[in-house]
C-alpha cells in the first residue's frame, strides 16, 4: 500500500468514527449512466432465436459492420460512384471503437479511439480519406503534407504524474537515475534501427499498413516471445523503460507487455514515419477523438444515398452458395427479421462472431478465427464544472497519465478549443482490463455497477487531483467487452494471416482483426481493399484510381 493511500484511509476512518458532520464534506457520487456495446443483442446473436424473415431484399454488395473498416469500404464505393450496396450496423450509431458522445459541454470520445498519428506515405487510402474530409490539404502523396491545424493536437500534448508531480511527456524522467536514462537512450536508438530496416527489395520491414511491410523473416524470432522477455534478453532492465513499454502495449493493444508479442511491441515503436508541414510530433484529434472521422465518412455516404447506412441491424445467420450470399438480419428498430440476398459480402465486423453465425463455415477457417483473443476495455467520461487544479509541475495537457494507476489516465475533450478563460470540460478516462485474463476481465466489466466503477475512477484520479470529486457533475461509464484483438506471440504466422486475408469465398474479411492490430490504418486498409477488389471485378479489372 502506498503511504498516501494509507493516510487517506486513516483520515476517512477518523471522519467516519469521530467527527460529526465530516461526511458532509465529501460530495456524493455524481449522476451518470452505464452503457456500452449492445451486449444483450450481441449475446442473443450467439445464443438466441429470431423469427423467420418476412421480407427479402436483393442487393449486389452487403457490408456488415460500420466501424472504420465498413465506413471506409462504403466511402470507397461512393468515391467510385457505386451505390448498389447496403451498410449494416448492429449498434444505434456507426463508428465502432471510434464512436463518440456529446453533452452541453463538449463532444467526447465514447468507445476509446481518440487520435490518429500522422499517417505514413504507405497509408495512401488514409491520406486520401483525410484529404476528402478536408483535414489534409494539397497532394496526399507528398512526403510532408499540410494538415488542417484544427485537427493537429495543440500543445501541451502529454504529461505524466510521477512522484507527486507532473512532468512533460510520458516516458518517466523525473527522478530517474542517470544509468536508466542512458538505457532509455539505447533502447530508442535500437528502435530507430528497426524503423530504418528494409528487406532485400528495399521495403520497410515495420510500417503501416502492415501489408506493405517487407520480408520480416529475419525478425521472425520477435513473434515467438513476449515484449517483456525480449527486453530482458536484450539487456533492457530499467524499471522506467519497462513501465513505459507496458503502458504503450496496454494503450494500443489493451494487453500487458508480459503477454504481447515482441514483434507487435517493436512494431509500435518502429512503424510510424508520418510527417506534416509545421506539425512536429503532433497527432490528429478532435474533441470527439476519432469520432470526427466517423462523422465525415457518414456524411459522405449519406450524400451518395440516404438509406445506404442502416443501424440497429444485427446479422444472425450468414450462408452462401454458388448463386450468392444470404444474410438474415434482425431489425431491432422494427422488431422483425429481414433477409438480404447479395452477390458479395464484405464482413467488416469483429471476426469472432462469424463461427456463431455462419453454420457452414469451413472448420479450418473457424479454428483460425478461434485463435483471435480480444481485450475488454472501459471508458468513462467525467463532466467537470472547471478543469482540475494543475498541481505541481507541468500544466494540464491533452493526454494526462498517472504512473501508479491501473488506468491509462485521461484526455481532455476541450483541449482543442481556444479559450481565454478556463470553463467546464470533459475528461475521457481509459481503463484496459489487462490485469486478468480476458474472460475473467469481461465478467468483471459486466458485473460491476456504475457506482463501483465511478468510485474507483474518482479514487484513482484523486491521487493527482484532490478536487476531482467536487468538480465532477456527471460521470458516464462505457463498457466494451471485445474492444480489440490481442497480438499475442504467434499472431504473425503467415499461414494464419493468409487464411484471414483470403476470406471465405464470396465473403471478404475487412476488419482490423485480419492483421491483428486494432488501428485506424489497418481497418481503413482492409475496408478499402475489399471495396477495390469488388469494384475491379465488376469493372473488368479496371478502376479510375487505386488507393491500396
Amino acid at each position: 500500500m502506498r503511504r498516501r493511500d494509507f493516510l487517506a484511509g486513516c483520515g476517512a476512518a477518523a471522519c467516519g468514527m469521530a467527527l460529526p458532520g465530516c461526511a458532509a464534506q465529501t460530495p456524493g457520487l455524481p449522476p451518470g449512466e452505464l452503457s456500452g456495446s449492445d451486449f444483450i443483442l450481441g449475446h442473443r446473436l450467439i445464443h438466441g432465436s429470431f423469427p423467420p424473415p418476412d421480407e427479402i431484399i436483393p442487393v449486389p454488395v452487403l457490408i456488415v459492420g460500420a466501424g472504420i473498416a465498413g465506413l471506409s469500404a462504403a466511402w470507397r464505393f461512393c468515391r467510385e460512384g457505386f451505390t448498389d450496396f447496403a451498410l449494416l450496423e448492429l449498434e444505434r450509431e456507426a463508428g465502432g471503437n471510434a464512436r463518440s458522445g456529446e453533452n452541453a459541454i463538449s463532444r467526447y470520445p465514447l468507445a476509446g479511439a481518440h487520435y490518429l498519428p500522422l499517417p505514413n506515405r504507405e497509408a495512401r487510402a488514409v491520406r486520401a480519406m483525410l484529404a476528402d474530409l478536408g483535414a489534409l490539404h494539397g497532394d496526399p502523396s507528398a512526403e510532408t503534407p499540410e494538415y488542417d491545424e484544427r485537427y493537429l493536437c495543440h500543445a501541451p500534448q502529454e504529461r505524466l504524474y510521477r512522484l507527486g508531480a507532473w512532468q512533460e511527456g510520458l516516458l518517466p524522467r523525473l527522478g530517474v537515475p542517470k544509468a536508466e536514462l542512458e538505457q532509455q537512450g539505447r533502447f530508442f536508438a535500437r528502435m530507430e534501427s528497426y524503423r530504418a530496416a528494409r528487406d532485400r527489395q528495399g521495403r520497410r520491414v515495420f510500417t503501416l499498413p502492415v501489408a506493405y511491410g517487407g520480408d520480416a523473416s529475419e525478425w521472425a524470432a520477435l513473434d515467438r516471445l513476449t515484449l517483456r522477455d525480449w527486453l530482458l534478453a536484450e539487456g533492457f532492465d530499467a524499471p522506467s523503460l519497462h513501465w513505459y513499454a507496458n503502458y504503450v502495449c496496454r494503450d494500443d493493444y489493451g494487453t500487458d507487455y508480459r503477454q504481447i508479442s515482441a514483434w507487435a511491441g517493436v512494431h509500435y515503436f518502429a512503424c510510424r514515419t508520418g510527417q506534416g508541414l509545421d506539425a512536429g510530433d503532433a497527432v490528429l484529434t478532435a474533441p470527439e477523438g476519432n469520432g470526427w472521422l466517423v462523422h465525415g465518412l457518414r456524411d459522405k455516404i449519406a450524400a451518395a444515398g440516404e438509406k445506404l447506412l442502416r443501424t440497429n441491424q444485427a446479422v444472425y445467420a450468414l450462408s452462401q452458395d454458388r448463386r450468392g450470399c444470404q444474410a438474415d438480419v434482425w431489425d431491432a428498430a422494427q422488431n422483425r427479421s429481414l433477409r438480404y440476398r447479395a452477390e458479395q459480402v464484405i464482413w467488416a465486423a469483429p471476426l469472432f462472431l462469424l463461427p456463431h453465425l455462419a453454420r457452414d463455415l469451413p472448420a479450418e477457417l473457424a479454428a483460425t478465427l478461434a485463435t483471435i483473443e480480444y481485450a475488454p476495455w472501459m471508458v468513462a467520461n467525467l463532466s467537470l464544472q472547471a478543469p482540475p487544479a494543475h498541481g505541481a509541475g507541468y500544466p494540464l495537457a491533452w493526454d494526462n497519465v498517472l504512473q501508479d494507476s491501473p488506468s491509462l489516465g485521461y484526455v481532455v475533450a476541450t483541449h482543442q478549443k481556444i479559450r481565454l478563460t478556463p470553463g467546464p470540460t470533459v475528461l475521457t478516462y481509459y481503463h484496459p482490463l489487462s490485469e486478468t485474463a480476458p474472460a475473467a476481465a469481461r465478467k468483471t466489466l459486466l458485473r460491476n455497477t456504475r457506482k463501483i466503477w465511478a468510485e474507483r475512477i474518482l479514487a484513482d484520479l484523486s491521487h493527482a487531483h484532490r478536487d476531482i470529486r467536487a468538480l465532477t457533475t456527471r460521470l458516464d461509464v462505457f463498457r466494451n467487452a471485445h474492444a480489440m484483438a490481442r497480438p499475442l506471440p504467434g499472431f504473425r504466422d503467415s499461414v494464419r494471416q493468409g487464411r484471414l486475408a483470403a476470406g471465405w469465398e464470396r465473403v471478404r474479411f475487412a476488419h482490423a482483426d485480419v492483421s491483428g492490430l486494432s488501428l485506424v490504418e489497418e481497418a481503413n486498409y482492409w475496408g478499402v481493399l475489399a471495396a477495390e477488389e469488388l469494384l475491379a471485378a465488376r469493372h473488368g479489372g479496371t478502376l479510375r484510381e487505386r488507393l491500396v
